[in-house]
């Protein structure tokens, strides 16, 4: 997890839902120098950001509000967790702006992910979900920052660059009530996963029946297993038939461990 370097700072933007195509035009234009010496050494000063949300409309808005501030500089754009994530890994950027719900990798998996590698950037989650427990998530998975898509565009402005000064900002988070049991975390294919797991299938089989390869299915598991906070397939197993009988203390409460229905994705490169 990325160590904080100041206080946490609780976010107060309220506003009604704003509209996607008006995000640029919300945003004030910087002046910029006519010649390019000074194009160049404003270029210099800037904070590198990327962005990544599974509306295109979105990141066009989100674009020209960034475009218009002269304290950024948009060096990515992408509407795929994955391809986010593996952008991360190899170009170098100091914030990203992120949605909760991407695809391929939920906002949760990147940040768990990102959370293992060195030097990785700030992430602010840019969402307008109805999930109370998003901010609190993104707080405990390392996040440096939350922001309603409902809040003013300006806002999200503020916040990048007091993430970027060192600073945390969140909505306000009950730390009381941030989700304990494992099973709140899990997307429908990790319990697919798991469910198959316990029956016995071994990661060739996993990956036949998702329709993905060897090493999705790995990246996958390790996620699974961080979530239920295991080292292995057989603490995972050993733990999903308690929960499966109702004899882990933490359990179920009565939510049926098998997936509602059954997602095929398609084979994916590596």
């Amino acid at each position: 997890m990325m160590a904080p370097t100041s206080s946490i700072r609780a976010s107060d933007g309220r506003s009604d839902i704003a509209q996607a195509s008006g995000i640029g035009d919300a945003a004030k234009a910087a002046p910029r120098p006519d010649n390019e010496d000074g194009a160049g050494q404003q270029e210099a000063g800037r904070i590198d950001v990327a962005i990544a949300d599974k509306s295109p409309l979105i990141l066009a808005g989100l674009d020209k509000l960034l475009s218009d501030d002269n304290r950024f500089n948009l060096v990515l754009k992408v509407t795929d967790g994955e391809e986010f994530l593996e952008a991360a890994r190899q170009q170098k950027f100091a914030i990203a702006v992120i949605g909760w719900q991407l695809p391929t990798l939920h906002a949760r998996d990147v940040l768990r992910a990102l959370s293992r590698q060195v030097a990785a950037p700030k992430i602010v989650v840019y969402s307008g979900t109805n999930d109370p427990a998003a901010p609190a998530e993104t707080l405990q998975l390392g996040g440096a920052g939350f922001v309603s898509k409902r809040a003013p565009p300006e806002r999200l402005l503020d916040v990048l660059a007091a993430v970027a000064a060192g600073d945390m900002v969140f909505p306000f988070v009950d730390i009381r009530k941030m989700r304990s049991d494992p099973l709140e975390n899990l997307t429908l294919r990790e319990r697919s996963l798991l469910s198959a797991l316990g029956s016995g299938h071994t990661n060739s089989q996993l990956a036949k029946d998702f329709g993905v390869s060897i090493n999705t299915i790995k990246f996958h598991l390790r996620n699974l297993f961080e979530k239920l906070e295991v080292r292995n397939r057989a603490q995972a197993i050993a733990l999903f038939l308690e929960m499966k009988h109702g004899s882990w203390p933490g359990g179920s409460g009565g939510r049926s461990m098998e997936p509602t229905t059954t997602t095929r994705g398609r084979r994916r490169s590596e």
